[in-house]
């Protein structure tokens, strides 16, 4: 048990609970961790094991009653997951994969600090997961934890 409130997931719905693992496994460092069924459907739980000492973990959840409806992307047209990648070669590699998987979202491109080079796929249900080089999440957060001040470049403009 954590003993101080911690984040610890996000749950997306999905149409196929196998397909969405199949497509996180394949593009994302995420694996499998958890499986459960139940009368009213599925879930399953997926984790990066680079994170175990605080794990974020990404809810995979379909409804038996909502199986058959035509997907509904939760994550659209811009809000996504993010994954910082260690190159730039590896935004490329991912977004030649996702081209050729036909889910490549967002062509390759160099966006100001703090966004860095990003592309993005949609998972199978439409959701959109962006792959990034050069965003710094881990190395800001810590060094806001560290020193207490926010990073950024000040209040915004009137």
């Amino acid at each position: 048990m954590p003993s101080v409130p911690r984040w610890t997931h996000v749950a997306l719905p999905v149409r196929d609970v196998d397909r969405s693992i199949d497509w996180y496994a394949e593009f994302t460092p995420l694996k499998l961790i958890s499986r459960r069924h139940d009368a009213d459907g599925e879930a399953a739980w997926l984790g990066d094991p680079a994170t175990v000492a605080a794990p974020m973990i990404l809810v995979l959840v379909a409804m038996d009653a909502t199986a058959h409806e035509p997907p509904t992307a939760t994550l659209a047209p811009f809000a996504h997951l993010g994954v910082e990648l260690p190159t730039r070669d590896a935004v490329d590699e991912v977004a030649a994969r996702g081209a050729l998987a036909g889910c490549l979202a967002w062509e390759t491109a160099d966006l100001p600090e703090p966004v860095g080079y990003i592309c993005a796929l949609t998972d199978p249900d439409g959701n959109m997961v962006e792959f990034s080089h050069g965003q710094r999440v881990e190395e800001i957060a810590h060094d806001v934890w560290r020193t207490g001040r926010v990073a950024g470049n000040g209040p915004r403009p009137a």
